[in-house]
C-alpha cells in the first residue's frame, strides 16, 4: 500500500519556519560587523548555477508566475573520499499569493530516471534508472535538481544545500541536546557508538542519531526521517529553553554555525534573501501548510527500493506545477489547535 509522511508532530514545519524567521530577524538586528560576517558565511553554488544554465533547454518551464519552488538538500560530503551524498531532499512550495505552502519529501530510495548530467571532471554521465539519491552522488546538486524536475515536471526556482558539518557545529554551539536513543546505534563505517537510553549528545553523536538506519528499527529510510523530525523538535526546544532569541551575543555562535553550513544559488546566497524566504514561509496561514511525501510503494524488482504510486504522485505533481491546493487525501495539514511554540 502507499505510504505517507506519518509525522508524529504535525507542527514540525511551522515550528521550524517560525524559529528560522526569529533567528534571521535577530541576525538582522546584530551589529554591522556581525551581520557582514554571517552574510559572508553563505556560499554561492556557482558550479550548480553554471550546470543548470548549460542545460536550460532541458528544464521545464515555470507555469505560474509568482509561485516559488525551493529544493533543499542535505549533504554529506566526505572530502577524504572525494565523494558527496544526499539522503535528504525536500521541496518547499510557496503559492503565488503566499496563502499556501507545501513541504514535499522525496524518499532517497525512490527509483527514478536519472538524466545524463555534467560530472565534476566536465564529462557527462550516462542516463540510468536508479535510486533518487544517486543523482546527487553522481553529479551534485545540479543533477539532483534535474532528476527532480524530470520526475515531477516542476521547475525548481532556487536551491539550498546544507552540509552535515554545519549540523554538528550548530548542536555543539547549543551545548548539545538531550535525546532518548531507541537502541544501540552506529553509522556503518563510523567509530561513534550510541548506547540505548536517554543521554546528552554532542554534535558528532547527534549526527549518528539522525543518520543511523541500518540495524535501527525496521531499517527503513522513512523511520530515519521520523527520527530526524523528532531531533529538530528537541533542537528547537533547546533554543527556546536557553533563551538564545533574547540574547544576540549568545545566539551569534549558533547563527555562525548555521550560515556556515549553507550553499545556495545566486538568488538565495545572502542573509537578506534567506530572511525574505523565511518571512514569506512563516506568514503562510497555519492551516494551509501541507506536509507530504511522494506517494510510493515497494518496488517489485528492486529489494528495499520504492516506486511512485502513479495516479497519486501525478496528482501531487500537477498541483505543484499549476500552483493549486494539494489533494487533501495525500497530506497531513498543520493543526493550529495544537501549536506548542
Amino acid at each position: 500500500m502507499a505510504f505517507r509522511d506519518l509525522l508524529p508532530a504535525r507542527r514540525w514545519v511551522r515550528r521550524t519556519l517560525l524559529v528560522l524567521v526569529l533567528l534571521l530577524t535577530a541576525a538582522a538586528g546584530a551589529g554591522a560587523w556581525a551581520y557582514a560576517r554571517l552574510d559572508g558565511n553563505i556560499r554561492t553554488d556557482e558550479a550548480t548555477d553554471r550546470a543548470l544554465d548549460a542545460d536550460h533547454h532541458r528544464r521545464p518551464a515555470a507555469l505560474r508566475a509568482g509561485a516559488q519552488n525551493i529544493l533543499v538538500m542535505g549533504s554529506d560530503i566526505e572530502a577524504t573520499k572525494d565523494s558527496q551524498r544526499s539522503d535528504t531532499t525536500m521541496l518547499l512550495h510557496l503559492s503565488a499569493d503566499r496563502k499556501r505552502a507545501a513541504l514535499v519529501s522525496v524518499p532517497r530510495d525512490l527509483m527514478v530516471d536519472i538524466p545524463d548530467c555534467e560530472l565534476p571532471d566536465g564529462e557527462r554521465s550516462e542516463p540510468e534508472y536508479a535510486q533518487f539519491n544517486w543523482a546527487f552522488e553522481r553529479g551534485g546538486a545540479a543533477c539532483a535538481i534535474r532528476t527532480f524536475e524530470d520526475l515531477t515536471g516542476v521547475r525548481v526556482d532556487h536551491h539550498m544545500v546544507v552540509d552535515f558539518t554545519g549540523f554538528e557545529k550548530v548542536v555543539d554551539a547549543l551545548g548539545g541536546v538531550d535525546v532518548k536513543v531507541p537502541q544501540r546505534m552506529r553509522v556503518p563505517g563510523g567509530k561513534v557508538v550510541l548506547d540505548e537510553g536517554e543521554q546528552h549528545l554532542t554534535g558528532e553523536q547527534a549526527l549518528v542519531f539522525v543518520r543511523g538506519r541500518t540495524g535501527v528499527g525496521d531499517g527503513s529510510d522513512l523511520q530515519r526521517i521520523e527520527r530526524q523530525k523528532e531531533f529538530v523538535r528537541l533542537l528547537l526546544g533547546q533554543v527556546r529553553r536557553a533563551g538564545l532569541l533574547d540574547h544576540t551575543s549568545r545566539l551569534y555562535p549558533v547563527l555562525d554555525a548555521a550560515t556556515s553550513s549553507v550553499t545556495a544559488d545566486r538568488g538565495l546566497d545572502s542573509l537578506g534573501e534567506l530572511y525574505g524566504l523565511a518571512e514569506a514561509a512563516g506568514q503562510v496561514p497555519a492551516a494551509r501548510t501541507a506536509i507530504v511525501t511522494v506517494p510510493s510503494v515497494e518496488h517489485p524488482d528492486y529489494w528495499g527500493r520504492y516506486m511512485p504510486v502513479e495516479d497519486q504522485s501525478e496528482a501531487l505533481f500537477e498541483a505543484l506545477r499549476e500552483d493549486e491546493e494539494l489533494p487533501a487525501h495525500l497530506y497531513n495539514a498543520y493543526d493550529p489547535d495544537n501549536d506548542e511554540l
